[in-house]
């Protein structure tokens, strides 16, 4: 739990091979291809694996999930956008830029189950708010996107794009679900490699494309740092909204965990996808950086919280018991 991620490693790697060797020439447009029919293979896997249930009940199951809602495409976007106007010149524009995406974008899944199961938290509630927050972020974090973009001066995808790169493969995977459901949740280890895989060459395409644009000679190390402060600053502020807010609203432990840890994550599984989608190929690598470096530090800093948070609900359950 407290090392580093094993896929946030082989990102590094991906990102060093696009530093040495990066993708150019006549080999650009087929990479670009390839991106292309992985992120529709990705998400219509994921439309495939979740169960009709499960996004039924993560879309009716409304009064926890909108706070948690609220949180990951409301609080993020307004925080984002606070220490854009009160820090402006501590990070690059693109760099800003990269933070503000990070913030449009949907929950994860996998942690912020785990890590809600971890704590003791209520999982079930987990499942469906983090459903519903990737359902949702496929209409929502192009909309909030493309706010920032206006705000910018910059352009990106269009509507269509998403549409038919993201929102139909998903659709389609949810209308064979019946029928391919069962072998995709069989073989969900496999395929999480296909997953992977593609956010690999996503990453590779992207980076190669800043690389040949100069990136490493338009970012300093100490860039780095304060892309890092910045993730962390964002972090811990929605850790202790979340919690208190939780609080003030008289939600019960588990129901306050499941809130901190599925309203505190952003998704590098899909976000690396979507920003192939909705910006520049020559933008595209800064842009994913801050949300690289927050993946591993949500993880370091959720682990933490999520031993935490059991000791707690361990607590609670031994005076309950001598009640």
């Amino acid at each position: 739990m407290f090392g580093l991620d094993p896929f946030l490693l082989s990102l590094i790697g991906t990102v060093v091979l696009a530093t040495f060797l990066p993708c150019q020439g006549a080999a650009v447009p087929v990479f670009q291809w390839l991106a292309i029919v992985v992120i529709g293979i990705m998400f219509f896997l994921q439309g495939a694996r979740l169960s009709r249930k499960a996004v039924v009940d993560g879309l009716t199951a409304w009064r926890l999930h909108l706070l948690i809602l609220c949180c990951t495409f409301v609080l993020f976007p307004l925080l984002g956008l606070a220490l854009h106007l009160v820090f402006p010149a501590l990070l690059q524009d693109e760099v800003w830029l990269g933070i503000l995406f990070l913030c449009c974008l949907p929950s994860t899944v996998q942690s912020s189950i785990a890590f809600t199961s971890i704590g003791g938290g209520n999982v079930p509630a987990a499942v469906c708010a983090a459903t519903a927050s990737n359902i949702f972020g496929i209409f929502i974090t192009p909309f909030l996107v493309g706010l920032v973009l206006a705000r910018h001066g910059a352009q990106g995808g269009g509507v269509m794009a998403i549409v038919l790169q993201l929102l139909l493969p998903f659709v389609l995977g949810q209308i064979l679900q019946p029928w391919i459901g069962a072998w995709a949740v069989r073989n969900k280890k496999i395929l999480s490699l296909t997953d992977r895989g593609s956010i690999l060459i996503v990453v590779y395409l992207a980076f190669s494309d800043a690389v040949m644009q100069g990136l490493w000679h338009k970012l300093p190390p100490s860039q780095l740092g304060m892309i890092a402060l910045v993730d962390f600053m964002l972090l811990a502020c929605v850790l202790i909204l979340t919690a208190v807010t939780s609080r003030a609203a008289g939600l019960p432990l588990r129901d306050e965990i499941a809130v901190v840890f599925c309203g505190s994550k952003k998704t590098l599984a899909s976000g690396v996808p979507m920003a192939n989608v909705l910006f520049p190929p020559a933008s595209v690598g800064l842009i994913v950086l801050p949300l690289m470096i927050y993946h591993q530090i949500q993880l370091f800093i959720c682990a933490v919280l999520a031993r935490r948070f059991a000791a707690r609900t361990a607590q609670d359950k031994s005076m309950n018991a001598g009640d």
